[in-house]
């Protein structure tokens, strides 16, 4: 059983491009559901025994446990992807999963800050002028200026910024490249960091991160959202910030400004135009709220 799920990873991995973060993801869904199935049946031994109402019993079990829709429709469709990929290589004959229905879940609209709360977060980091500093402010000029997702922005390295051509190469999901445009205040952040602020805290140089910690190494997920909450809480704002805020903000701010859709799904790297679409549903909330707050009597 562990067998076949190890090599669906490697297909996902190898095939389909899959992030690590997808693969951890989706190792960790198909071994809790593996392990369900064997604590309901010890004699569990095969993915072939496996028929639709132990996945409904399943399911059932993790909203009994309270785990949100989102979590569960994510898990659900980690199972369903497993089972066609069993299907498809021959290991099964049939697909316990065809008539399951996903958990459906209420879409939440993305956060969004506005202009002048952006500008506050980036104004506390050009507070400091020390290595630290120097990158903080350069890292968060620059998620604002590419809609880039943090997992992106951990992985540039020096050679995927041309501070003559204002633009940066990232890779997305997929590994698929795009080439985003940055501001100048951005590009003046970078040039900073990269002349003063990156050089003292380099240790080895032969190191290719763009943004480092304070051992020199490349700076992680976790490291870039401690110093992204930091800035918000200094700024009384820390509830309304998350990883991804800055990106909602730039996608918001984009459109708002009238870049066009098929443009920002460029720029945010999305395959489906449909993911983008959800961000014109934030500017019309957005100018609800400005009319509403402007005309008090219209509530």
């Amino acid at each position: 059983m562990q067998e076949q799920i190890r090599k669906f990873l490697d297909f996902l991995a190898v095939e389909q491009g899959y992030s690590d973060n997808t693969i951890a993801a989706y190792r960790n869904d198909l071994s809790q559901f593996a392990g369900f199935l064997t604590k309901m049946d010890p004699l569990f031994a095969s993915w072939a025994e496996v028929r639709r109402d132990s996945i409904v019993n399943y399911i059932l079990h993790l909203k009994e446990r309270e785990y949100t829709s989102s979590t569960v429709a994510r898990k659900v469709a980690a199972i369903k992807s497993f089972f066609h990929y069993l299907l498809a290589e021959g290991i099964i004959k049939d697909d316990p999963t065809v008539t399951l229905d996903s958990p459906k879940v209420k879409k939440r609209l993305p956060k969004a800050l506005s202009h002048d709360l952006v500008n506050r977060l980036l104004a506390e980091a050009s507070k400091y002028s020390t290595p630290k500093g120097q990158r903080d402010k350069a890292l968060l000029e620059l998620l604002y200026a590419t809609g880039m997702r943090v997992s992106e922005l951990v992985l540039l390295n020096i050679d995927d910024v041309n501070l003559a051509s204002a633009n940066v190469r990232c890779f997305g999901k997929g590994a698929k490249e795009r080439i985003i445009p940055i501001y100048d205040r951005a590009v003046h952040a970078l040039e900073e960091y990269l002349q003063k602020g990156r050089p003292r805290l380099m240790k080895n140089p032969k190191e290719k991160a763009l943004f480092l910690n304070h051992r020199g190494k490349r700076l992680t997920r976790q490291g870039l959202w401690l110093i992204i909450k930091h800035y918000a809480d200094e700024v009384g704002m820390g509830s309304e910030v998350t990883p991804h805020t800055l990106r909602h903000s730039f996608a918001t701010h984009m459109l708002s400004g009238g870049a066009g859709l098929r443009e920002v799904q460029k720029l945010l790297g999305h395959a489906n135009i449909s993911t983008t679409q959800v961000y014109t549903h934030v500017n019309s909330e957005r100018l609800r709220e400005v009319y509403d707050e402007s005309h008090p009597r219209a509530k």
